[in-house]
């Protein structure tokens, strides 16, 4: 007999701000416990526009950050590493599970292979041909190199189509578990991001959306397209739901203490949280 396939969450939450965005991951992750939590894939957007930096960047030093208020460009600190990314006109993921679940059995890079493998099954179904960075470097060219801007740099498995990156992808390690966020871009807003970077982003014309690809997708159908790649590359099932009540409780309290904090976002990355309640109140 068949055995069924493992059972993972899939949580829409639709679009919210970047504090709400930022507050809900960290909030999956905190919750979630290998031993009785079901594994997550979420689906999001962002209203209004915002940028992130990377959770080691140093806001001030890279953004015009006044610029950034006279426009109304809210600015978030995500709790991954990386580059700066405009958020805008864009499918968003996160991911949270454990390593094991994520097949790490023969090492963390090929668990994130294994992790981002769904967006080469996605494009594919939209008629793209994509590959891995990584796969397509021939010439060794060096990958992984630092950027302040997240699409001026390429790292090992970033989705290349047509030698150009499409999205981009990063992790955070917490007690036995993994969170992964990343993006599909349905419109490029490189140029809007350039607008507020302090220093020019050699490389940024470089990567690439659907648009620019020729494709205009439904957003029902390119979720769609998302979940049936995901099931097929992960050999699971996803059943739709929400966030727990204990959750949604943690995302409120981190989005308050911590994602609409100026010392947490224009700081560098220093945040000192009373403990979470991860337990319902009765």
């Amino acid at each position: 007999m068949k055995q069924a396939a493992p059972t993972w969450r899939l949580i829409d939450t639709g679009p919210l701000d970047g504090p709400a965005n930022m507050a809900l991951d960290e909030a999956l992750l905190s919750c979630f416990d290998k031993k009785h939590s079901l594994p997550v894939l979420r689906l999001y957007g962002w209203n209004p526009s915002a940028l992130s930096v990377g959770r080691y960047q140093d806001a001030d030093a890279a953004l015009k950050l006044d610029l950034c208020g006279a426009d109304g460009i809210p600015v978030v600190r995500r709790m991954t590493g990386g580059g700066i990314i405009f958020h805008a006109q864009e499918l968003t993921y996160s991911i949270v599970c454990a390593p094991e679940q994520a097949g790490e059995a023969t090492g963390v890079k090929d668990g994130f292979r294994r992790l981002c493998g769904f967006l080469l099954g996605t494009y594919l179904r939209l008629g793209l041909q994509a590959a891995f960075a990584t796969d397509l470097n021939k010439s060794g060219e060096r990958l992984g190199e630092r950027t302040a801007f997240c699409f001026a740099g390429k790292e090992e498995f970033d989705v290349m189509v047509n030698g150009r990156k499409i999205g981009g992808n990063a992790q955070r390690r917490l007690r036995g578990a993994i969170l992964q966020h990343g993006s599909i871009p349905l419109e490029s807003r490189v140029q809007d991001a350039l607008r507020y970077l302090k220093e020019p982003a050699p490389g940024a014309a470089a990567a690439v959306s659907l648009a620019e690809l020729g494709l205009q997708p439904e957003p029902g159908q390119l979720k769609q397209m998302l979940v049936d790649a995901f099931q097929e590359s992960l050999g699971v099932s996803l059943v739709p739901g929400r966030p727990s009540a204990v959750e949604l409780r943690v995302a409120a309290q981190l989005e308050e203490e911590k994602y609409r904090s100026s010392t947490w976002n224009i700081g560098r990355g220093e945040w000192h949280s009373p403990a979470l309640d991860l337990h319902p109140r009765l």
